[in-house]
C-alpha cells in the first residue's frame, strides 16, 4: 500500500486553490460535503494527526477503498474545512484532484438511491467550473465595460443604475456557503454572455399575448406600468380587445414555454409576438431585469433554469407572488409601530404582479422608493467583490463615506441590520433576507453619512403565529392571507433558525471571516463587532425569561452550536424523500458557534 501524503514537501506539490479554478472549486465542494456530513464524512470518519496537520479517514465499504481528506481549521460553519483540494485513496495512494474523480469516489460510498443526485451534482460542478474559467477570461473586458458605462470610481456609482453595476461584480463572487453558486443549470457560454448579470448585457424582452380571462393582475390592468405594451404595439392589433401581454424572458422560449401553455390549456389561444420589445439589464438574481424605460421598476420573470441546487428552480410559483405582497404588508404594519426605523428601513413595493396560474407564466413588477438617484445602492452581496482596478467594493464605499475605514462601514451596517431583525423577531418574524435581498443605501446629509437598508423579496419569511397575535392583536395577519402554510410556525425555533442561517451567517459572519482570510484584521477583532452589535440588539428585546431577547440570546449568543444550511444535500444530492426537507432552503445541520466568546476565536 502506498503511504498517503504526510510531509510538507509532498503537500507543496498540490495546487493552492488560488489561481487554479478547479482547485478552488474542489476545495469549496469538499468543505461543503464535509460540513453537511455527506456519506458520513463527519460522523463516520476518524481524525488522524500527521506531521503536516490533521486528516480525516473515511472507512471503506466492502466495494470501495477508504478515503483520506486533509483538514484545515474553519470555524465559520464547520469546525474543519478541506485544507487542500484533494482526496487520497488509501489502498493505492491515488490522489483525486478533480471534482469528477472526487464525486465518483464518494458516490461509490453513497446509498444507490442517491447516485442520481451525485451525478447531477457532478454536472453542476462541471458547469460551475466552465463559468469560473469564463469569468477569469472576461474579467478585464467586463471591468472596462462597467467603467465606460458607470465611471472610473466605483465608490461614486449612484442610484439604481449604479446598483446594476454592483450586481455585475457580485455575480462574479462565490457564495459564502454554496460551492457551485456561479453555475446555472443548462446554460452555455453564449447564453451566459447574452443574459447573465456578470456580463452586464442589454437585451429586449419577448411578449406573450394571453386571453385576459386567463390572467390575474393585482389591482387590475391599470396598476401595470405605463410602458406596458398593448397587443397592437406588439404587432397583434386583432387581439387588443381580448388579450393582455405578459413579458417572457428569452431563455424561457421554446420547449419550456410550449410546455407551460399546454399544461394550462392555453396553447391555442396564446400568441407569442415576433417583436422583441423593452430593453433591459439583468440584476444579480438574473431572472429579475431592470427595464431602461423606468429606472425605478424591476421585472421579475420566470426562468427555466436552476441555481443553488438542481431543485432550486428559477421559476415563479403564483403563490410566492401572493406571499411577497402579504409579507410586505406585514412589514409595513411593523414599521408603523416602530417609528425609529421610519427613515432607515426601506422596502421595494411588490404588490403588483400578474400570472396565468403557472410558474412560467408570471411577472412581478417591483417598484423601488423614489429619491435614490444620489445614493450608492449596493447589494450586500457585492461588498467583498472586486471592483475594476482590483480593490474591494467595501473599500471604495468606505473611502467615500467612512473616512477610508471599511470596518466602520461594516459596523454601522451590522448595528442597523441586527436592530431591525431583532425587532422583527420580537413580533415573531424572521426574513429570508440574505445578501442578495438587502442593499445598503449610502449618501451624505448635512455633511454626515446616512446609512439605510433596502429590502426586497420577502416572500418566504418564517412567522410565529402566537407571537404575532400577542404583539399585533387585530393587525396580525390571517394565515389565510399567505399561500404557503410552511411560513407559519407554532414555536420560536424555525424563526430562530432562519435568523441564524440568514442574518447571522450570511449577512454578518461571512464578512468577518471573509475579511480575515484577506488579512484585513485578526478574526477575533472582526468577530467582536458582530457579537457586540447582536448583543446590543438582543438586549433591546428584553432578556428576562419569556422575553424575545432571552430566546435570541440562548439560541444565538450562548448556544454551543448554530444551525447551518445543508444546501447541497437538500438542493441536489438528495431527494426530498431522502433528505426529509420540507423546504430545500430551510434544511439544516449544525456547526460551531463563533459568537460564543472572544476566547473561542483564533
Amino acid at each position: 500500500m502506498t503511504a498517503p501524503l504526510d510531509t510538507a514537501e509532498d503537500l507543496g506539490a498540490y495546487p493552492d486553490g488560488g489561481a487554479d479554478e478547479e482547485a478552488e472549486l474542489l476545495r469549496r465542494v469538499l468543505s461543503a460535503l464535509l460540513r453537511e456530513d455527506v456519506v458520513g464524512l463527519r460522523s463516520r470518519s476518524t481524525l488522524l494527526e500527521r506531521p503536516d496537520g490533521p486528516w480525516l479517514r473515511l472507512p471503506a465499504d466492502p466495494a470501495a477503498a477508504a478515503l483520506l481528506l486533509p483538514l484545515g481549521e474553519d470555524g465559520y460553519q464547520s469546525t474543519y474545512a478541506a485544507r487542500l483540494p484533494l482526496l487520497v485513496r488509501e489502498a493505492d495512494g491515488a490522489r483525486l484532484t478533480t471534482t469528477d474523480d472526487v464525486l465518483a469516489a464518494l458516490r461509490a460510498l453513497a446509498d444507490p438511491a442517491d447516485h442520481e443526485g451525485f451525478d447531477a451534482f457532478a454536472e453542476e460542478c462541471r458547469q460551475t467550473l466552465a463559468t469560473m474559467r469564463l469569468h477569469s477570461r472576461t474579467r478585464a473586458e467586463t471591468d472596462a465595460e462597467l467603467t465606460v458605462r458607470h465611471g472610473s470610481d466605483p465608490g461614486a456609482w449612484s442610484g439604481l443604475s449604479g446598483g446594476l453595476a454592483y450586481d455585475t461584480l457580485a455575480a462574479r463572487l462565490d457564495h459564502p456557503v454554496y460551492p457551485t453558486a456561479r453555475g446555472r443549470s443548462g446554460l452555455d457560454e453564449r447564453q451566459l454572455r447574452s443574459y447573465a448579470p456578470e456580463f452586464h448585457p442589454r437585451f429586449a424582452l419577448r411578449w406573450l399575448a394571453l386571453p385576459r380571462t386567463a390572467v390575474t393582475v393585482t389591482g387590475g390592468e391599470a396598476a401595470l406600468p405605463d410602458f406596458w405594451p398593448t397587443p397592437a404595439a406588439l404587432g397583434l392589433p386583432h387581439l387588443d380587445g381580448s388579450h393582455l401581454a405578459l413579458p417572457v424572458h428569452p431563455l424561457s422560449l421554446g420547449g419550456p414555454l410550449r410546455d407551460a401553455l399546454r399544461e394550462t390549456g392555453l396553447e391555442q389561444d396564446a400568441v407569442l409576438s415576433e417583436r422583441a420589445l423593452l430593453s433591459a439589464v439583468p440584476t444579480l438574481s438574473m431572472r429579475t431585469v431592470a427595464p431602461d424605460a423606468d429606472p425605478r421598476l424591476h421585472l421579475k420573470l420566470p426562468l427555466a433554469t436552476a441555481t443553488l441546487g438542481l431543485r432550486n428552480r428559477r421559476t415563479i410559483k403564483p403563490r410566492t407572488l401572493i406571499d411577497g405582497a402579504a409579507g410586505q404588508r406585514l412589514l409595513e404594519t411593523v414599521l408603523a409601530r416602530e417609528p425609529r426605523f421610519a427613515e432607515s428601513i426601506l422596502q421595494a413595493d411588490e404588490t403588483v404582479y400578474a400570472h396565468a396560474e403557472h410558474e412560467l407564466l408570471a411577472v412581478l413588477c417591483r417598484r423601488y422608493p423614489a429619491g435614490l438617484d444620489g445614493s450608492a445602492v449596493v447589494p450586500m452581496a457585492a461588498l467583498l467583490s472586486r471592483a475594476p482596478g482590483g480593490e474591494a467594493v467595501i473599500d471604495h464605499l468606505a473611502e467615500r463615506f467612512y473616512d477610508g475605514d471599511p470596518l466602520a462601514l461594516l459596523d454601522a451596517c451590522l448595528a442597523l441590520l441586527f436592530d431591525w431583525q431583532a425587532t422583527l423577531f420580537g413580533y415573531g418574524i424572521a426574513l429570508e433576507s440574505h445578501q442578495q435581498n438587502i442593499s445598503l443605501v449610502l449618501d451624505r446629509v448635512a455633511g454626515s453619512t446616512r446609512l439605510r437598508l433596502l429590502f426586497k423579496d420577502n416572500d418566504a419569511p418564517r412567522l410565529h403565529t402566537a407571537r404575532l397575535r400577542e404583539t399585533l392583536g387585530d393587525d396580525a395577519p390571517d394565515p389565510a392571507a399567505f399561500a404557503d402554510p410552511r411560513i407559519f410556525a407554532d414555536s420560536d425555533r424555525p424563526i430562530l433558525d432562519m435568523f441564524a442561517t440568514i442574518t447571522v451567517h450570511l449577512c454578518a459572519g461571512s464578512y468577518a471571516f471573509g475579511l480575515a482570510r484577506e488579512g484585513r484584521a485578526p478574526l477575533a477583532r472582526l468577530l467582536g463587532p458582530v457579537r457586540e452589535r447582536l448583543a446590543e440588539a438582543v438586549e433591546r428585546q428584553g432578556t428576562a425569561p419569556g422575553e424575545p431577547g432571552a430566546a435570541l440570546r440562548a439560541h444565538l449568543l450562548d448556544a454551543p452550536e448554530l444551525p447551518v444550511k445543508a444546501m447541497v444535500s437538500a438542493g441536489t444530492l438528495l431527494s426530498k424523500e431522502r433528505s426529509g426537507a420540507a423546504d430545500i432552503n430551510k434544511h439544516y445541520t449544525t456547526g460551531p458557534n463563533y459568537l460564543l466568546s472572544p476566547g473561542t476565536c483564533r
